[in-house]
């Protein structure tokens, strides 16, 4: 019997070695020379945590509260899009592992499954991450699909004008095999070359809308009562922006190197981003987080959670849905013991006390 990798890291070459390299190459490329992208995971080595000692750590406690709900960790599942590139059984089997785990899942607009069914799969905590189209009558459809199907948030991605340039897909020529294909968009096509507006060509042109400002914000509060989250903020003046819009949260992101290469690690930004909010709204994290002690430095420095996405990708190509819940099991195990270790009894005791840049 080949034994379980012992942590995250030790999933990746496994991982690869059941997926497709053509589809390894989407999901594990970044933009143009991928320096973001390795700075994602760069950053956190170069935090460093400050232990207390002689502190009573018989209980720690990993839990945080988050729109409404205990979630055991800090530790949510970001959006990844055509997740059947890593296992059949894709979305479906990542949604039942979030809800063993009782976290939440941020569902891709790009799934390969559709809302419908993969809130049917598994009941737990989701999300809805959201593209804004061109024609806001399928961004609409799809929102109203998503709080029908349960969703409790809308996570906005707003740092797309443009799809990033991947070239590891240009070299390899990659093109998204029948079994990864946008399903959730496959009746709002039919319909739409119906009415003459819109074939597949002109859907996927008009993937992005590249005219998108802060007036989506106020659209969006017309069409949904949902919670509204910008996903890909990047700088403090915009994080203090989302506030004055009403947004609830915010996630720092740089979509995981896949977009303007160049621009810094997103954990590098999250210091002045949580200064400018100023705990008015959440602020959550994603990109490079492969250990439990990089959950706690992001906390530390001021995310009140944070998501992963490529590790579950490479759970789910190992093992299906044990191999997402394994990586969620790790991280949790790994931040528990982080923080007992640095003299941490909860969450809210991760302050800046805590790390040293």
């Amino acid at each position: 019997m080949v034994p379980l990798p012992v942590n995250i890291a030790e999933y990746e070459p496994l991982a690869r070695e059941r997926v497709e390299p053509t589809a390894w190459d989407y999901i594990s490329g970044g933009a143009n020379d991928e320096i973001s992208l390795t700075r994602n995971v760069a950053a956190f080595r170069r935090i460093s945590l400050l232990p207390r000692v002689l502190v009573d750590v018989t209980t720690v406690d990993t839990s945080v509260r988050l729109l409404g709900h205990t979630l055991p960790t800090p530790i949510l599942i970001a959006p990844t899009g055509f997740q059947t590139l890593a296992h059949p059984d894709g979305e479906l089997a990542t949604a039942r592992a979030a809800t063993a785990a009782g976290t939440v899942m941020v569902l891709s607009t790009m799934s390969a499954y559709t809302i419908e069914e993969i809130s049917a799969a598994a009941a737990g905590i989701k999300w809805f991450q959201l593209y804004c189209y061109r024609n806001r009558s399928v961004t609409q459809r799809l929102v109203e699909r998503a709080e029908a199907a349960g969703h409790e948030a809308i996570c906005v991605t707003v740092d797309v004008p443009r799809v990033g340039r991947r070239e590891r897909d240009l070299r390899s020529r990659f093109e998204l095999p029948d079994h990864a294909q946008p399903r959730n968009f496959v009746g709002l096509i039919e319909q739409e070359a119906a009415d003459g507006e819109l074939d597949f060509a002109d859907y996927i042109a008009s993937l992005v809308d590249p005219s998108l400002t802060w007036e989506i914000v106020e659209w969006l509060r017309s069409v949904t009562s949902l919670p509204i989250f910008l996903k890909g903020v990047h700088h403090p003046d915009d994080a203090q922006r989302a506030v004055d819009h009403g947004a609830e949260g915010i996630i720092v992101s740089n979509h995981g190197g896949r977009q303007l290469d160049g621009v810094p690690a997103a954990i590098d930004m999250l210091p002045g981003i949580a200064e400018a909010v100023d705990g008015k709204i959440t602020v959550l994290l994603d990109g490079g987080i492969r250990r439990g002690t990089d959950v706690a430095k992001a906390l530390a420095i001021g995310a009140d959670a944070v998501l992963i996405g490529r590790p579950c990708l490479w759970g789910l190509a190992v093992d299906g849905e044990a191999g997402v819940k394994r990586v969620l099991d790790l991280l949790r195990e790994e931040l528990e013991l982080a923080m007992a270790l640095l003299g941490r009894n909860m969450i809210a005791d991760l302050d800046q006390l805590s790390h040293l840049t």
